[in-house]
């Protein structure tokens, strides 16, 4: 059952990322080189493994990019954004955020 929960976090998550759409740039990762490439970098991710996806969601990821390590991850909130939400709930609202891991 529990999988079966994940795995429909995870399409929603990818379905999420590949929009687009609600993505916010931490201070730090503004600084880098060709955000565009950045962007889509993100959108494209694949390479989950168990260290950066131990719940099977697709809501993590990190990578380099031209010398810096990047981060970005999913978080779940009420319409409001001021509390969190089940992800799988229709009133659940997805921030994705990009950032230098360092900032983190």
């Amino acid at each position: 059952m529990e999988s079966v929960r994940c795995e429909k976090i995870a399409m929603i998550n990818d379905m999420f990322r590949l929009s687009g759409l609600g993505v916010v740039l931490a201070g730090g990762v503004r600084s880098v080189r060709d955000i565009n490439g950045l962007l889509r970098a993100v959108k494209n991710y694949s390479k989950f493994n168990e260290d950066n996806n131990p719940w099977g969601e697709r809501d993590y990821g990190s990578l380099d990019w031209y010398g810096d390590r990047i981060i970005w991850k999913i978080d779940y909130y009420d319409q409001s954004l001021t509390y969190w939400e089940d992800p799988l709930s229709l009133k659940c609202r997805r921030i994705l955020t990009v950032m230098l891991a360092e900032d983190y």
